[in-house]
């Protein structure tokens, strides 16, 4: 199924009831003096405003790359989504001073039962609409349409806030319109901030998804040659596009002629199961000398009491130039990195004084 055809006419349809929303509330809204109605009319008319940026967003970031941009143009969903939550924001501000003059000078409403109908079939309308775009949102990795979804949903309950005053007003006569608006109004600025921060963090760059990096390494572990599977690295080009590197272990004496036959082969496989690009190199491990894989377990020994020390992998001894080289992920949170890398290597000395130890400090960027 075409993901973005998919997406589009979604949006379209989001378009076309909101449209339809705005028309009824606003009207219902004036001829009834209800602030609540009318910003809640408002709100729809910013949800259809999103749906037209989704539409473009996903025209645009559907473009196929080319030498300018080798990643493709998927990053502009991202995009798309600021701007979505900009128009969020603005319309929660533009809500919040509206209606904290209404509270202050608050004017009685006239509802009608005709206008709490509309209401009501509105709240349900989004709520169904909501829940829709937001469970195609997630098949389709569509951030924009994940978060007009919510924002229906949210909407739907707004809208039946604005049902149970109107009910407080005809029954009592007492009018708290402007305090509900206050509060639609502060529920607006929330899910825009919230689709701001999710966005801006995507864009930014954010931590690999702990049940994927698991699940990709003990895929190419499946290999019987792999040993260990480490340094995953994904980038994200857009929802769709994830293109990165890992580093897998493998014993020391295959040929090139194997290592390129197994790294091709990996490279191929996770492309087809995951749709992940991903480039594959390797360290070597000590397959023959004993004696080195007793010093692989004094070094994971010494690994255990340093607590910020997360991983010990990349072992290798040359012996010929009587060197040792190893990488360690060590916690972002620890204050002297440099200061515990060179502990262990000290500490490693006194115990093999006749070789020489270089620790590589990786980050910890996924599980």
């Amino acid at each position: 199924m075409n993901r973005e055809k998919e997406i589009v006419k979604i949006s379209m349809i989001g378009i076309l009831v909101n449209t339809v929303l705005v028309a009824f509330k606003l009207t219902v809204g004036v001829l009834s003096r209800s602030i609540a109605i009318i910003l809640d009319g408002v709100n729809n008319l910013t949800d259809a405003l999103s749906s037209v940026v989704t539409i473009i967003g996903t025209k645009l970031a559907a473009r196929t790359p080319d030498k300018k941009h080798p990643y493709g143009y998927g990053k502009i969903e991202y995009i798309t989504s600021v701007t979505v939550a900009g128009i969020i924001l603005l319309a929660g501000f533009a809500a919040f001073r509206e209606s904290f003059d209404k509270m202050l000078h608050p004017e009685a409403a006239n509802y009608s039962v005709v206008s709490l109908v509309i209401i009501a079939v509105a709240a349900a309308v989004k709520l169904i609409f909501g829940r829709y775009s937001k469970a195609a949102g997630k098949t389709y990795h569509s951030e924009s349409l994940t978060a007009s979804g919510t924002d229906s949903v949210m909407d739907a309950f707004i809208s039946l806030s604005t049902l149970a005053a109107a009910v407080v007003s005809m029954a009592f006569s007492v009018s708290i319109e402007g305090i509900l608006g206050v509060v639609i109004a502060v529920f607006i600025l929330k899910a825009g901030i919230e689709i701001l921060l999710e966005s801006l963090g995507n864009i930014i760059g954010t931590r690999v998804d702990s049940r994927l990096s698991t699940e990709l390494k003990d895929f190419i572990c499946q290999n019987p040659a792999v040993l260990g599977a480490y340094d995953l690295f994904l980038h994200q080009y857009g929802p769709e596009r994830l293109i990165g590197s890992v580093h897998i272990e493998l014993p020391d004496d295959m040929t090139a002629r194997e290592i390129h036959g197994l790294t091709r082969q990996i490279t191929e496989e996770v492309y087809r199961e995951f749709g992940i690009i991903l480039t594959v190199g390797i360290y070597a491990s000590n397959t023959v000398e004993e004696v080195f894989a007793d010093m692989k377990k004094a070094l994971t020994a010494l690994v255990q009491e340093y607590p910020e020390v997360l991983q010990l992998h990349g072992f290798y001894v040359d012996t010929e130039k009587k060197l040792v080289s190893f990488d360690l992920i060590i916690d972002f949170k620890a204050e002297n990195k440099a200061k515990i890398e060179e502990d262990m290597i000290r500490r490693m000395k006194e115990q093999y004084a006749a070789y020489e130890f270089i620790a590589i400090l990786d980050s910890d960027v996924s599980d």
